[in-house]
């Protein structure tokens, strides 16, 4: 089977359940917003700690979440849209952003194929009078803050907050503790390092932590009953 037979497959296995599942039948956009919470978060361990195997099925998880969107916008009375319309409009979108691969730009490094696609972005939503406007401020909140920082930057007269030295005096108050977080997310940029997924790899390994002394803790009950 082809990708695009496999795509059109799906496609219409969505379309078939939607109209023949009295569960799916009900669903809107916005019932789905936790489901595509959770499966981008399982997608997100498959890549940082899954195999192969989990990476494919999450990524089809998350497709079929897209297709579930683009199902229900096709039965919309006003406007309505499929998924073949979503990938007209992301192929185009994605030629435009990539002059030095579809015209006749040219970018030699990273840092000149950036130029070209905040350009090419700029010039698609100069209705924006921010460089929030398209942030969401539903992202994980250090998420956030590496995002945010990042913008600030490019705002002339602003001075983003200071980076976290190595050593951190402790916040004696809430708010002085979202400063020296803000802080410590900022020494993460500037390190060229990910704060959400720097904080991930910790609390994965106070999980480990947790569930081995948890084994412990049981085997030494169940050695302490044998004993009796």
């Amino acid at each position: 089977m082809s990708e695009d037979d496999g795509l059109r497959r799906a496609a219409e296995v969505m379309h078939a359940v939607r109209q023949r599942c009295a569960w799916s039948r009900t669903i809107t956009h916005d019932d789905l917003v936790p489901y595509l919470v959770e499966e981008s978060a399982e997608l997100i361990d498959a890549v940082e700690e899954g195999s192969r195997p989990d990476l494919r099925e999450e990524l089809g998880d998350l497709l079929w979440q897209v297709l579930f969107h683009a199902e229900i916008a096709s039965e919309d009375p006003a406007d309505p849209f499929d998924i073949d319309d979503v990938a007209a409009a992301l192929a185009e979108k994605m030629r435009r952003r990539h002059p030095h691969v579809f015209g006749d730009a040219v970018a030699a490094t990273p840092e000149e194929v950036l130029v070209h696609w905040n350009a090419a972005k700029a010039a698609e939503k100069s209705e924006r009078t921010s460089v929030l406007d398209g942030v969401s401020e539903r992202m994980p909140a250090l998420a956030l803050a590496q995002k945010m920082l990042g913008k600030a930057e490019r705002v002339p007269g602003l001075t983003p907050p200071a980076v976290a030295p190595a050593a951190v005096s402790p916040p004696s108050t809430e708010a002085e503790l979202g400063d020296a977080l803000l802080a410590l997310v900022g020494r993460a940029r500037a390190e060229g390092w990910d704060a959400d997924r720097a904080l991930r790899g910790a609390l994965r390994r106070l999980g480990e932590e947790i569930r081995f002394a948890e084994r412990a803790e049981r085997d030494g009950a169940g050695r302490e009953d044998l004993g009796r």
